[in-house]
């Protein structure tokens, strides 16, 4: 095999607790990670003569200090073998957006390289490595919806599905994680993300929560704008992905989400996903 190509998928947080700062200083949380399968970078792997990433389009600014290269670098230490890859990159996940798709991009290098190059790593090895690209990383090396606590990286399978269109709407607003996190407060809250399916999608509200949206909204109002919009326009459920910025909302008909969709500024990234 010579050449290999992905699709490193977004996911959206349903729900995201920060439970208490650790020690280390990171924080404990509960989250639900729930991948849109129809949306996502592609990421193309060409065995080559030396290490070289290539991104479609605007983003040559991320180039530099790429998680997909520290994936590769990382390979190469844990394995001692040379990885010359040609990488090409086309960017459809917003940055910096709550949607994970740095680390999307990172998990599936780590699982990319491995098949290309028969490394015949372990997922429960290729896990620890991910963890050491970031706190969210191991979860996209898996395709279905888990449970996650520590740090994120404390995943438990959950057997959920959404079959409602589910609108993203982003503002083009990007969310510095570690700035999201130095103004967070922990709480406890006492819903049980595992029994999520005995609640309709409608009874979501005041259960599904995330922790961040007070301060985000502070700071961004227009971001808290989003969310109003998109719950007055007849939405079941909506909710800020992660530390942000794009908001979601959950619909009953696809006719809806497409109404909704258009109320926004053409600036704006909108996308309907995961609809059958």
């Amino acid at each position: 095999m010579e050449r290999i190509e992905v699709k490193a998928k977004a996911k959206i947080n349903v729900g995201l607790n920060i439970i208490k700062k650790r020690d280390d200083g990171f924080h404990n949380l509960e989250t639900i990670f729930y991948q849109i399968s129809d949306l996502f970078d592609v990421l193309t792997f060409e065995k080559s003569y030396k290490l070289e990433l290539v991104i479609e389009g605007k983003h040559q600014e991320l180039v530099e200090d790429n998680i997909i290269l520290k994936a590769v670098q990382l390979l190469q230490q844990k394995t001692d073998k040379k990885l010359n890859v040609k990488i090409f990159l086309k960017k459809n996940i917003s940055i910096g957006a709550g949607l994970g798709g740095g680390s999307a991009d990172g998990a599936s290098t780590l699982k990319a390289i491995n098949k290309l190059y028969e490394l015949n790593l372990s997922i429960d090895l290729l896990k620890i490595m991910a963890l050491e690209l970031g706190s969210d990383v191991p979860l996209f090396l898996y395709d279905y919806p888990n449970i996650g606590k520590s740090k994120g990286e404390d995943l438990t399978k959950l057997n959920f599905k959404i079959d409602n269109p589910i609108l993203l709407v982003n503002p083009g607003i990007h969310i510095s994680t570690k700035e999201a996190f130095s103004n967070i407060i922990p709480k406890q809250n006492n819903f049980n993300y595992s029994e999520i399916q005995q609640y309709q999608i409608s009874e979501w509200d005041g259960k599904v929560i995330n922790d961040f949206e007070k301060s985000v909204f502070k700071l961004y109002p227009e971001i808290a704008e989003i969310k109003n919009k998109i719950y007055n326009n007849g939405a079941l459920f909506s909710l800020m992905s992660g530390t942000g910025s794009t908001v979601y909302g959950i619909f009953d008909s696809l006719e809806k989400a497409r109404t909704v969709a258009e109320l926004f500024p053409k600036t704006y990234f909108t996308f309907i996903g995961n609809y059958r």
